[in-house]
């Protein structure tokens, strides 16, 4: 391409990783793109102390910066990003899933090394609804302390002893390079993660056709069926980022496998599915329809 080739990314150290690394990657394909970062502040980067809605907060000011001609892509992070898409618009997963467990961290110097081993009272820091309602269906005696932030000041207060430990994503502290700090990755059986958790996600106008081959060829089949299966559950049950939902859809043989999760906010009651299917759309439709049986829409709405 003649002319740099803009992404739109939020300016988080996380987000900027995350676009530089579809910046190689692309610029692997085709050696001669040029990329240029255009930074993007969301409504969720200017207003720190609102909870997270789960309507796009992480995502509506990099749509509209694709959308009105100031960036050619956008990169999200799949998790983030509403089930519904504008019609002008395509998304499409990009590259391998990361880590999609949920990780335990606690400071460098603390020997407690899992989950179970919290002593009673322990305060856990995590600002997702998801988190603190699995955590409270798991452990009773704990307390859940909202903690908002980039990954390294959440760390950083984890470390100023202002909680026990943190709940993040593997995925994130892995792609900063902070892996180390992990001190267990949670089985996603025990700790079902959110919808598409570990994927990234790349959105541009969907017009734009040479475009679109170009980002296709970094797109990989497993990764965008079983994201797809897990939206397509998310879908079904009108949920969002911002509900106690877990999903995790994995390869097994010619089939998919799907685990899904839905809770109330403190984890009184969780409803539980696992299926398996070829198709990824059947299969989020199924999960859908089992949990939505069993009674998740008005648990998770509670």
């Amino acid at each position: 391409m003649s002319v740099p080739l803009r992404i739109a990314t939020r300016g988080s150290p996380l987000a900027m990783t995350q676009a530089r690394w579809v910046a190689r990657q692309l610029q692997q394909i085709d050696s001669s793109v040029q990329v240029e970062l255009v930074t993007v502040q969301t409504q969720g980067d200017i207003d720190r102390s609102a909870p997270v809605t789960g309507k796009g907060v992480f995502i509506d000011a990099l749509r509209d910066a694709v959308a009105e001609g100031r960036a050619d892509l956008a990169v999200h992070s799949m998790k983030d990003v509403p089930v519904a898409v504008p019609d002008t618009l395509t998304l499409t997963t990009f590259g391998p899933r990361a880590d999609a467990r949920d990780a335990f961290v606690v400071p460098e110097t603390s020997s407690t090394r899992t989950l179970i081993d919290l002593p009673p009272g322990g305060v856990i820091g995590t600002s997702s609804i998801r988190r603190g309602a699995l955590l409270r269906s798991l452990l009773r005696e704990i307390e859940i302390k909202p903690l908002r932030g980039n990954v390294d000041t959440r760390l950083r207060r984890l470390d100023e002893g202002q909680c026990d430990a943190l709940l993040l994503a593997c995925a994130g502290l892995d792609r900063l390079g902070l892996g180390h700090r992990i001190a267990q990755r949670i089985d996603p059986d025990m700790l079902v993660p959110a919808p598409s958790q570990g994927a990234l996600g790349v959105e541009f106008v969907a017009r734009r056709q040479a475009l679109g081959d170009l980002i296709r060829q970094g797109v990989q089949a497993d990764v965008e069926r079983c994201v797809a299966a897990e939206r397509e559950l998310t879908r079904r049950l009108g949920a969002d980022c911002a509900m106690p939902l877990g999903a995790h859809c994995v390869r097994d043989g010619a089939e998919l496998r799907m685990t899904a999760v839905a809770a109330d906010a403190e984890g009184a009651r969780t409803l539980r599915v696992e299926l398996a299917d070829h198709d990824p759309l059947v299969l989020g439709g199924e999960v859908a329809d089992r949990l939505d049986a069993l009674g998740a829409r008005a648990l998770l709405a509670s």
